[in-house]
């Protein structure tokens, strides 16, 4: 089984990045290479943050006041005469103990094709990354909807590839402290709000078209900071769920975490509580009235079909679709997902991507 699982991952990824080679093996050799590390010591510009007028609605631990923040934009050399992508750094809003980890790492994508040379202003999209840190997946939708003349940011999460220290166990999702956990959902959702305002703020996007995607863990946190990030007009979510209510607690392979989460004072009930926090479905109402689609895995074996079906009926049951796969085998559909999420982005008007 787990060698079918590893031929369809293998083979949805080849799919995506094959029709892509040109752009993410360019990104690929110029990371490989170190050429993804800043060197400048002085910013390239300044972005005045201001959050919507509707902030005080926010819940307080994702609220993020006005303030004035340097960033620093380098193109990446060696891309394809249609294309440019920029490394994108800033300072996380949250300072934690580790320095690596408080500045945010993004890849900015444009297409510099003639149509859209031409075209006023184009749509913003955010796209964040699954669980495992495997960036190849992520650029690829960012090239494609590039592809479609969607300006798209990847922002890399908390201790995430070069957030991440090598002498530091911390991670974003840490296995046994689920302290830990809140506190670096929360940090990834600041971030992309801050990542928002420096995407809404750049000449060639349509702030009032600001959109956010992710896979798997990136959906999970995309549905989160779509639910308190106004500015978030459309929102695609990928094998994505919530309601940890539902998390099988009893699992016999969850013994050695339930000893640690009871070391720390936790019981069930307390876990889900403090969980409930960074829930989506905690706040997923507010996507209502929203441009949302979900992408979904029938048989999804990391993120139940219930867990899903939770956040999908809190944030107003927005169009779904359900592959005949598991969450891995799912890499069978990413070309039509590559598709499906392109042509959302890339229309404009108030239909809701059905």
């Amino acid at each position: 089984m787990k060698n079918i699982q590893n031929v369809a991952i293998r083979l949805g990824f080849s799919i995506c990045l094959l029709a892509l080679c040109p752009i993410t093996s360019a990104i690929a050799q110029d990371s490989a290479a170190g050429r993804g590390s800043f060197t400048r010591s002085q910013p390239t510009g300044w972005i005045d943050y201001r959050p919507a007028g509707t902030e005080s609605q926010v819940p307080v631990q994702f609220q993020l006041p006005a303030s004035r923040f340097s960033y620093q934009k380098i193109a990446k050399p060696n891309m394809p005469d249609s294309f440019e992508v920029y490394d994108v750094t800033f300072p996380s809003p949250i300072k934690t103990p580790h320095p690596l980890n408080n500045t945010v790492h993004c890849e900015y994508f444009l297409t510099t094709s003639p149509e859209a040379a031409t075209a006023e202003k184009r749509p913003g999209v955010i796209v964040l990354h699954i669980l495992g840190g495997d960036f190849p997946l992520a650029r690829a939708f960012c090239s494609y909807l590039a592809q479609r003349g969607v300006a798209t940011l990847f922002v890399k999460m908390p201790y995430y590839g070069p957030r991440r220290d090598p002498n530091s166990r911390v991670r974003m999702i840490q296995e046994g402290d689920p302290e830990q956990t809140v506190r670096g959902m929360r940090q990834a959702v600041l971030d992309v709000r801050r990542a928002a305002g420096w995407l809404a703020a750049q000449p060639e996007v349509d702030a009032e078209q600001l959109g956010i995607m992710g896979i798997s863990l990136g959906g999970i946190v995309s549905a989160l900071t779509a639910s308190v990030e106004p500015r978030f007009d459309k929102a695609a979510l990928l094998l994505a769920g919530g309601d940890f209510s539902q998390f099988p607690f009893d699992h016999p392979e969850l013994a050695p975490l339930k000893k640690k989460w009871e070391a720390m004072g936790y019981d069930e009930t307390k876990l889900i509580r403090l969980l409930k926090t960074v829930d989506p479905v905690t706040y997923a109402a507010n996507l209502k009235g929203r441009k949302v689609i979900m992408l979904n895995a029938r048989y999804d074996e990391i993120i139940p079909p219930p867990c899903t079906e939770a956040l999908w009926q809190a944030a107003g049951k927005p169009p779904i679709e359900w592959w005949p796969t598991g969450h891995i085998t799912a890499g069978l559909y990413m070309f039509q997902a590559l598709d499906r999420v392109g042509t959302f982005f890339g229309e404009t008007g108030s239909g809701d991507g059905s």
